[in-house]
């Protein structure tokens, strides 16, 4: 197996590391385009190979799309990160043309590759992907609610002071601090609903800490988090190499599904092999499925200025 991770960066670097350490592919590229940061990135890491005890080889390169040739996933990273104060839709001009180009790029070199979008806007970044590639949807797949469903766990783990790994959570719609939605109805602790446990007051402010869960850390770093993003990543390829089936929130293209058309959302999926497999219906409530299509909408807008500058 081959795993390339273009972006060097805080996030790219701690995917890559999170790969190595699992041992989930034979080789891994990392991608970037300053001039010999990914070829320390790639050094820093082979040289705890011998004290972590991992096999995989990483090379580091810089432009040099060829040596990406053959990959099985794509997990792009790439772009400005977010800065205190800036939204991710504020990312949308500057970020579309570098995530269009490193894709087109590339699928030249990898026509079978599975691509997993980290760059922000997120939702908007892949359904850019999705229109620039024309590749089947199941191959495109976005990261957000994955990384805000691992968040949910862990503030709900603070308010019920448990284990998060006792916890099921998702978050679905759009990967943004309005356009989330954490499910707190179907949140349970071994089972048992979470409202059994807690009161609408806490939920409430669960959910809330969820939605500006990165806003929050970029105001107390100076940048965007990484640990997490790269752990979410790495969590994504791990299920698609090793044909998990594994249940993740990932935005994906809806054909109807969730009455939606025509766009790429946070819903439950099926990852393994093939990319994304199937989409779960969660039968959502009135209310849900409002907050659902607000959020759409709100994405929605977002994509349009891809058409506004004429990248899809």
């Amino acid at each position: 197996m081959k795993v390339t991770v273009v972006g060097a960066g805080a996030v790219g670097a701690t995917c890559a590391d999170n790969i190595a350490r699992k041992e989930l592919a034979n080789e891994l590229v990392l991608l970037d385009i300053k001039e010999g940061f990914a070829e320390g990135k790639a050094i820093d890491m082979m040289q705890t190979a011998t004290l972590l005890g991992f096999d995989t080889k990483i090379t580091g390169v810089t432009g040099d799309y060829s040596k990406t040739a053959g990959s099985d996933v794509v997990v792009i990273t790439s772009g400005l990160p977010r800065k205190p104060g800036m939204t991710r839709e504020e990312l949308i001009g500057i970020n579309a043309g570098i995530v269009k180009g490193v894709a087109e790029n590339i699928l030249k070199f990898s026509p079978e590759a599975i691509f997993i979008v980290i760059s922000n806007p997120m939702d908007t970044m892949t359904y850019l992907a999705l229109k620039s590639l024309g590749l089947p949807k199941n191959r495109i797949i976005g990261m957000g609610g994955t990384l805000d469903s691992s968040r949910f766990k862990f503030y709900l783990s603070q308010a019920l002071n448990c284990n998060p790994n006792d916890l099921q959570g998702f978050v679905i719609g759009g990967h943004g601090d309005t356009t989330m939605i954490p499910l707190t109805r179907l949140a349970t602790y071994q089972s048992l609903p979470v409202s059994n446990l807690l009161d609408k007051a806490t939920l409430d402010k669960v959910a809330a800490d969820t939605m500006v869960g990165g806003a929050t850390l970029t105001g107390l770093i100076g940048t965007s988090a990484w640990y997490a993003p790269g752990a979410a990543g790495a969590a994504l390829v791990e299920a698609i190499l090793r044909d998990e089936k594994k249940l993740f929130t990932c935005c994906v293209s809806l054909e109807g599904e969730y009455g939606q058309e025509d766009i790429c959302l946070g819903v439950p999926v099926i990852i393994g092999r093939n990319g994304w497999e199937k989409i779960i219906d969660f039968r959502l409530t009135e209310d849900e499925q409002a907050a659902f299509n607000k959020s759409a909408d709100a994405v929605r807008n977002m994509n349009s200025v891809l058409a506004e500058m004429k990248l899809i």
